[in-house]
């Protein structure tokens, strides 16, 4: 294994497809349409859809009943969905669709509608009261769903009949309210799980809690009840038809994106480091994300104590970022990483940093020689995708969507497993080799083109229209 392109775990490619093709993720950046048949008309753009009154979406109704799209994400529950409704929900905008979110508000005095980017038309957040604001665990938020899908119901009857197309949740608990609001409106569910319990329950971080059964049973039914479900990965995709009993055409697969617009690199590594406060020559390997057992930031801080006991010169110019807040299990003891920290005695070289907003996030990458993933499950690893945009090469875990976000050997690392001594040794490569953080940088930022949202939203538009059309038909038929 040469020291310029090191391996120190294989490639994995998904399962087959499902469903058809795959509808996005690996399209260039100024795609903007998808190509769709209606009735043996032949490939039509999206403009002509509308022409010849295709089925095309005008409203969508998306649900995010645990965390809303205006929070910061890294800390709490706010993370990489926070980031994927978002930018879909803006990109859906610019072809045309309207989009409203519907999410629980979590503070007392919010308006009952936002713009999600003031001054920005086609995209409005709703707040709906269910439970109270402050202190409700998202494990305790089953309780107020059916107050939160009576908030939903009482904003749709507001408006004139037909006014949503389309209901697209995210996440189980988003599930089972866009299950009764869809039929009681009589359109399509679309349905994105982001995570599936049993996977997550399948790869557990040592300590980490299960998923609760509750989830298992509700992830099922909503698989049953969705038209349409969009997988992240193939493998995501062969994982609802294993674990789940999805019906294979009703999974489509259209990889997450990322913000090419906000994630590049800028004026480089050295600028960003000034901005930060960050030594020039340092060796900066970065964590960025929510704090919890499941994204593993203890495999890095292990990693790093391996690397100093072997070099221990190499103190004096190593500094680790953690950037991010407790969530999920992390949230019950917020301070075990950083007694980790001290007992493993790198605490003087980790820097844990707060969340921060995005085009502040994008600098901590610019600055970053790597950033570390060594995640025991990832829907896909929009955080990879960011990093490698901004020209910063990658070591993550080969699991989940991980694989198809890092090119292995190109725009980063892949390691099999979770040893620290693994991950140290993926590390000595970046040290050793001071080019190579270089030359997979260049390739990373290839790579992150071919994953623009624009895409995204052209591929989860024509999920849309393919269910639109087949319950159309359907209803036509009964």
């Amino acid at each position: 294994m040469s020291q310029d392109a090191p391996r120190p775990g294989g490639s994995r490619t998904g399962g087959p497809r499902l469903g058809g093709p795959r509808l996005g993720g690996r399209r260039g950046r100024a795609h903007g349409t998808v190509a769709w048949a209606v009735a043996g008309a032949g490939p039509l753009t999206w403009r002509r859809r509308r022409a010849v009154g295709a089925a095309v979406p005008r409203r969508v109704a998306m649900l995010s009943v645990h965390t809303s799209p205006l929070h910061q994400p890294g800390t709490g529950d706010a993370g990489g969905m926070n980031v994927y409704i978002v930018e879909l929900a803006k990109r859906l905008a610019d072809l045309g669709i309207e989009v409203e979110i519907f999410t629980r508000a979590t503070t007392g005095g919010l308006p009952p509608t936002v713009e999600l980017t003031p001054g920005a038309e086609g995209v409005l957040v709703r707040h709906i009261d269910a439970g109270p604001y402050e202190g409700l665990a998202k494990e305790d938020l089953p309780t107020q769903l059916c107050a939160f899908t009576h908030g939903v119901m009482q904003a749709e009857a507001s408006q004139r009949p037909g006014y949503y197309d389309i209901v697209h949740s995210h996440y189980w608990l988003s599930g089972h309210v866009g299950w009764l609001a869809a039929q009681r409106w009589g359109v399509p569910l679309v349905h994105t799980m982001h995570t599936m319990a049993k996977v997550k329950n399948a790869a557990l971080a040592k300590g980490d809690t299960p998923e609760p059964a509750a989830r298992v049973i509700g992830e099922t039914q909503i698989v049953e009840a969705a038209d349409r479900l969009i997988a992240n990965t193939e493998e995501e995709a062969d994982q609802l038809v294993h674990h789940y009993a999805a019906a294979r055409e009703k999974v489509a697969v259209v990889h997450p994106g990322v913000n090419l617009d906000r994630f590049h690199p800028a004026d480089g590594r050295v600028a960003a480091r000034a901005r930060l406060g960050l030594p020039p020559d340092a060796f900066v390997p970065l964590f960025a994300g929510r704090i919890q057992p499941l994204k593993a930031p203890d495999v890095l801080l292990r990693a790093v104590a391996i690397v100093l006991n072997e070099d221990p010169s190499l103190r004096e110019r190593l500094v680790v970022p953690v950037v991010g807040g407790p969530s999920g299990s992390g949230l019950a003891k917020p301070e075990r990483l950083h007694k980790l920290a001290a007992q493993l005695g790198v605490a003087d070289v980790v820097r844990f940093q707060p969340p921060v907003e995005q085009d502040r996030l994008a600098d901590w990458y610019r600055a970053a020689t790597v950033l570390v993933m060594p995640s025991y499950s990832e829907s896909f690893g929009l955080v990879a995708l960011e990093a490698e945009a901004c020209g910063t090469p990658v070591i993550a875990a080969a699991v989940g969507g991980l694989p198809i976000a890092v090119k292995d050997g190109v725009s980063g690392l892949l390691v099999p497993g979770h040893e620290p001594a693994d991950y140290a040794r993926a590390l000595r490569h970046f040290i050793d080799g001071p080019r190579l953080a270089d030359r997979l940088g260049t390739a990373a930022v290839d790579h992150a083109q071919a994953f623009g949202w624009e895409a995204v939203a052209a591929a989860t538009a024509e999920v849309y229209a393919r269910a639109l059309h087949d319950h159309r038909r359907l209803a036509a038929h009964a």
